[in-house]
């Protein structure tokens, strides 16, 4: 993708986005609803024209080329499958519009169908089958066809979390095996960050950053990318820079004294953002006094809400920690792991 832009008579809402998505990678555009990620995804698609910039499949530029040129296969949100087609037929229903041999087309469904496990819903109807039973016939159509490029549109928002989570390994586990290059649209992070080789985060019709899974989280380019990647989102404290006794603190608006390893030099006074995730705050005695008004036990870890400041933090943790609310506490940030960014820009420092 090279400069990519898309207005709806005189409102742009995709404003010049270059990508690049290797031979086989699996790319997952992730943002808040609006900001232009289904719009770019359907650009790629031929479903939307492509105001300015240019599009290349393969070394080809497809701009102008329609959709069923364009050797991609789509699988939307709403399984878009034909109600009076048996499962087996709507897979196999773009091989027979294409009048290829009988052979072929049953040799094309059934090799789906068994990499889908739906040997036995071949003969169903979308309206016998679950959400996700018809998912999977909808993602074996789109394998049916063997395209050079997978695109997904948000295609496990209509399913219950159970049924998401076993439909996000199932996904994932088709790349690994057909090794098609991927292009996979979600506003869920949680979906971004467990399935793909690298994330695209928009923001407004923009590219906001771009980077493997991990690198995302622990080095976000600005403070918008550090709140939307990780769950639950990371605390941000607003204050300024100070030293103390030599080193580097961070002084919030109300005068609380926070630590840190590091801040760039000659910048005392200087307005910042103290960001630090939940996970990364440990209970200990020469900690912050925070008062605890929301204690979340989960099993396999505890969630606290706190007051600190007169902001609400939230900390994650392995222990089972039990107080209740109205307790006062003490927490301390992991300073290896704590981020500054510009108060006014939102970059990291």
């Amino acid at each position: 993708m090279r400069g990519l832009r898309k207005s709806f008579g005189t409102h742009e809402v995709i404003h010049g986005v270059s990508i690049d998505i290797a031979d086989g990678e699996f790319v997952t555009l992730v943002g808040p609803s609006g900001c232009g990620k289904s719009t770019l995804l359907r650009m790629i698609a031929g479903l939307e024209e492509i105001t300015v910039g240019e599009l290349q499949i393969d070394g080809r530029r497809v701009n102008d080329m329609p959709p069923k040129e364009r050797d991609i296969a789509m699988v939307f949100q709403n399984y878009a499958l034909y109600p009076h087609m048996t499962a087996k037929e709507n897979m196999s229903f773009s091989l027979r519009l294409r009048r290829a041999p009988k052979s072929e087309i049953d040799a094309a469904a059934n090799r789906a169908s068994a990499i889908l496990a739906l040997d036995d819903l071949l003969e169903r109807y979308p309206r016998q089958l679950s959400g996700g039973q018809r998912q999977r016939v909808a993602m074996g159509r789109a394998i049916v066809r063997d395209p050079k490029v997978f695109l997904f549109d948000e295609p496990l928002s209509n399913l219950d979390a159970k049924l998401r989570v076993a439909m996000r390994g199932e996904i994932k586990e088709l790349h690994q095996r057909l090794k098609t290059t991927t292009i996979y649209v979600t506003h869920d992070q949680v979906e971004a960050m467990t399935m793909a080789d690298r994330i695209v985060v928009m923001r407004d019709g923009t590219v906001e950053q771009t980077g493997v899974p991990l690198e995302l989280y622990d080095s976000p380019a600005n403070q918008f990318v550090a709140t939307f990647i990780g769950s639950p989102a990371m605390n941000l404290i607003e204050g300024k820079l100070g030293s103390a006794a030599g080193k580097p603190i961070f002084v919030t608006d109300n005068g609380a004294r926070l630590p840190l390893a590091s801040a760039p030099g000659a910048s005392d006074g200087r307005p910042v953002v103290y960001g630090v995730r939940p996970e990364h705050f440990s209970v200990a005695e020469d900690g912050l006094a925070v008062t605890v008004a929301v204690v979340e036990p989960m099993g396999s870890e505890t969630q606290l809400m706190a007051r600190f400041d007169g902001q609400q933090i939230v900390g994650t943790f392995r222990e089972r920690l039990a107080p209740r609310p109205g307790d006062t506490i003490h927490l301390r940030p992991d300073i290896s792991k704590v981020h500054l960014f510009d108060r006014q820009t939102g970059a990291r420092l």
